[in-house]
């Protein structure tokens, strides 16, 4: 019983410390009297305790209403002489056996710099102060019911409307929505909170655990701020509920002091870290609290803010303009599918996105809309698919006898994941249907023999291929490759870059017209406006992500012949493995080849990781390496140094390799500052065996074949991509000698470690991309702009179930009505193409 009149005793010590404003705990004096009185009432009490809680629960209930601090001050002393008189009473029945009495509660100093607060004393049963929601833990409430929809006419000419005609909105706020993205009205109602705070889920400070990431509320009893090594500021406050206290600290921001006064009730949310033993927040998410959202609704919106535009005010904008707006929003989904997928009106869905009555109508909320995106997305793709298979092209056949041919000509033999891939694309090509297809596979799985086929068979129909690929140094690799492979069927094949010199450009530009050139390779040189194809039939580009939508659909409008237009077969390749959901997403009007097996004498790669301070052990290997024939490739992130960036950088770090750690060796220099020529001079000594190392930067990630290198160093490897790395990786391995990749980082981030971690683990270039997709998020994996993927801004495409469904109900809208003319469609038409229509055609 003890404990719970301690509980009451903190309350008004902390309540006669802040001057009797009422402030002591969160939503005031008499909502904690209402829980402290439930709970005092379950003890077991003897007659005088009973009328000391009754006493205690008069006052506390009538306390807000008081008037004037002397009323108040009055009231909190005589409570605190009552509490007084029993810890006395209390200790002289226990035959004064206490070691050490309470100092009077009138005399508890306030907390300063160099006193500590009065140490809370958490109870079993004792329940956090911050606010009367956390009864519902002990007695949880049922999920809200779906609310019933309002029958509203739908307005869009008013949704169109600009921010400023709503009420309260003048210039100035409208300036502050418009950094925000936000010029309408509909563009309001799409401006989705950034996160919640759930004061049904919030914890008492004395519950809470170290690692936790949790939300509590309270008041501040103390903020301090002070200089620490190299100048900086600390500033550090002691925050507190009523059940314990938490220290938070923020590092560098020193007006933090001034915003965080004694006595100020605010919103923390962070991870929970220890310090000392004690949980602490370091740089926790923090802001005042606000009670009028708190009395009406648990589940608080945290919207994106900007400068100017305080939360509380950007909530009450919202509220209003969701009450009255998001009932006028016409939905677009198809009843059939809304209710097929049990799904709420987008009316409902906005209503409870912005403002949720419970966690689970949040989550339908979250679904409604997230489904909507994916589903305009799959849309899309199958409209684009549709426009492309309903173009011409022109029947490329081939007999057994010249696919034979071709494999005579290899000086190594196909695959069956080659051989399937080959007859699914010369399927594709056989027909008068354009072919859209991804040809998927690891490094070193032979995607190039695969796409030389296809056009080899082009060729020998008595048309034209041409292979795109986005650097000149990969183009070059290409074309010496394909030279190389195609020699026995004596094709003319063309290399056509930036760099190559005028007249073998006219020389080319000539062939292509004529139809004399039946192969040709380059980067975006042949998209120009001098190159013609006499028939291009077919056209194949290479690391397709790394191109925009425009230079794709340049490619393929330069098919046809001089007798009928019509589109090339398209083959895209991919060495960047991509997982199943990014895949169906990125290139859903895509057909997809997968090549799931490394040609026979490919060796895994051997990988380790080590500290910046093993630096010299990969050295050594390197050199014993180059001592038994091998070369090796040492990658650094940067090309110079950077004040801003601590990283190694390749020019640098060159010039003290050349002449301290290899000074008998030769070594070359590759990175993306020099000029083509002089990146192809390096590139053709190493690969000629002239230099032992290759020193560069990410220029190498793809394009150089060199199978006598047989070792990766990757400095300030935590600095790259997953899928960056094992490109990296892919460049060694390519003979028949063991190879070994050494990743070299100091301590980073987990999630940097992860990768590492990743890439010693497996070889496989698809369980990593998977890895990847999961750490960095779609939106990372390819750049939005390469990708042509509209803002995703609820829907993630790493939700395989909800993808498949929208593929799915997206599949079956177009099958019933391709062109959307009915009129339950009419909505979806003109919303898909506001949904696309800042990413264009992604075919």
């Amino acid at each position: 019983m003890t404990k719970v009149f301690k509980s009451v005793e903190r309350v008004l010590a902390l309540e006669a410390q802040q001057g009797y404003q009422d402030k002591a705990v969160v939503g005031g004096i008499r909502q904690f009297a209402a829980h402290w009185v439930g709970q005092a009432r379950e003890e077991t009490l003897d007659e005088a305790d009973a009328a000391l809680v009754e006493q205690i629960a008069e006052v506390l209930s009538e306390y807000g209403r008081m008037p004037g601090r002397e009323a108040r001050a009055k009231a909190i002393g005589s409570l605190i002489a009552s509490l007084e008189r029993r810890a006395k009473r209390v200790e002289k029945a226990s035959g004064g056996q206490t070691a050490v009495a309470a100092p009077p509660l009138h005399e508890t100093p306030r907390p300063t710099a160099k006193t500590a607060p009065p140490k809370a004393q958490p109870a079993e049963k004792e329940i956090a102060v911050q606010t009367a929601v956390v009864e519902s833990k002990r007695r949880p409430e049922p999920p809200a019911p779906k609310p019933v929809p309002v029958a509203v006419t739908p307005d869009p000419a008013g949704l169109a409307q600009p921010v400023s005609a709503l009420k309260g909105v003048g210039p100035k706020i409208a300036e502050k929505l418009e950094k925000l993205g936000i010029t309408t009205i509909n563009d309001l109602l799409y401006l989705y909170p950034r996160r919640y705070d759930d004061y049904t889920l919030m914890k008492p400070i004395s519950k809470i655990e170290v690692g936790e990431q949790v939300t509590v509320i309270g008041t501040i009893w103390q903020t301090t701020a002070r200089r620490v090594r190299g100048n900086a500021t600390l500033v550090q406050s002691v925050i507190s509920d009523g059940t314990g206290t938490i220290q938070a600290t923020w590092f560098n921001q020193p007006w933090l002091a001034k915003q965080l006064p004694a006595g100020l009730q605010l919103v923390l949310s962070g991870k929970v870290d220890q310090f000392l033993g004690r949980p602490v927040f370091n740089s926790p998410d923090w802001e005042p609290l606000d009670l009028d959202p708190l009395r009406t609704r648990r589940i608080v919106p945290i919207y994106p803010l900007t400068e100017g535009l305080a939360g509380n005010r950007l909530r009450e904008l919202m509220q209003k303009t969701v009450e009255y707006w998001s009932l006028r929003v016409s939905d677009p989904l198809p009843e059939e599918i809304r209710t097929r997928q049990n799904l709420l009106t987008l009316p409902q869905a906005l209503q409870q996105i912005h403002f949720p009555e419970s966690q689970d109508m949040l989550f339908e909320a979250r679904r409604r809309l997230a489904f909507d995106e994916l589903f305009l997305l799959q849309l899309g793709m199958q409209g684009q698919r549709r426009q492309w298979q309903s173009q011409d092209a022109m029947a490329v056949t081939s007999t057994a006898e010249q696919l034979q041919q071709f494999r005579d000509a290899l000086p190594f033999a196909l695959t069956a994941a080659q051989e399937r891939v080959i007859q699914e694309i010369l399927h594709d090509m056989a027909q008068q249907v354009p072919m859209n297809r991804l040809l998927q596979g690891d490094v070193g799985a032979g995607k190039t023999a695969v796409a030389a086929a296809a056009m080899v068979m082009t060729a020998q129909a008595g048309n034209q291929a041409a292979l795109m690929a986005p650097t000149e140094i990969l183009a070059e690799q290409h074309f010496r490759g394909l030279s190389t492979m195609l020699a026995p069927m004596e094709l003319d094949i063309a290399l056509l870059v930036g760099s190559t010199p005028a007249a073998e450009k006219s020389r080319i530009y000539d062939g292509l017209a004529d139809g004399s050139i039946q192969i040709v390779v380059g980067t975006h040189a042949l998209i120009q406006d001098p190159v013609n194809f006499r028939g291009l039939a077919l056209a194949v580009i290479d690391e397709q992500h790394r191109f925009g939508v425009e230079q794709r659909g340049a490619l393929r409008e330069k098919g046809g012949t001089e007798e009928a237009e019509s589109n090339p077969h398209l083959l895209v390749m991919s060495a960047t493995p991509i997982p199943r959901t990014l895949a169906l997403s990125l290139y859903g009007d895509l057909d997809l080849s997968i090549l799931d097996e490394m040609p026979p004498g490919r060796q895994e790669i051997k990988t380790r990781w080590l500290q910046a301070s093993e630096r010299e052990r990969a050295y050594t290997f390197v050199r014993r390496q180059v001592a038994e024939g091998r070369q090796a490739f040492i990658i650094f992130p940067l090309v110079e140094e950077s004040e801003k960036i601590d990283a190694k950088a390749a020019v640098e770090e060159f010039e003290v390799l050349r002449k301290e750690v290899f000074p008998d060796l030769s070594l070359g220099l590759v990175h993306g500052r020099l000029r083509a020529e002089e990146k192809e001079s390096a590139m053709r000594a190493f690969y000629e065996g002239e230099t032992d190392i290759l020193v560069a930067t990410s220029v190498i990630e793809v394009g150089v074949d060199v199978p006598n290198s047989t070792v990766m160093v990757i400095e300030g490897a935590n600095r790259f991509g997953l899928a960056q790395l094992h490109q990296f990786r892919g460049r060694v391995g390519r003979g028949e000698h063991q190879s070994y990749c050494v990743l070299i980082a100091g301590e980073g981030s987990e999630e940097a470690e992860q990768r590492l971690l990743a890439l010693e683990q497996t070889n496989d270039g698809f369980v990593l991309a998977e890895k990847d997709l999961e750490m960095r998020g779609p939106g990372e994996f390819f750049g939005r702009r390469q990708s042509g993927l509209p803002e995703l801004q609820l829907a993630s495409l790493l939700d395989m179930p909800l993808l498949e469904t929208a593929q799915k109900e997206a599949v079956q809208v177009f099958a019933a009505d391709p062109d959307l003319q009915a009129p339950a469609h009419e909505q979806l038409r003109a919303r898909i193409a506001n949904f696309w229509q800042e990413s264009g055609d992604v075919s």
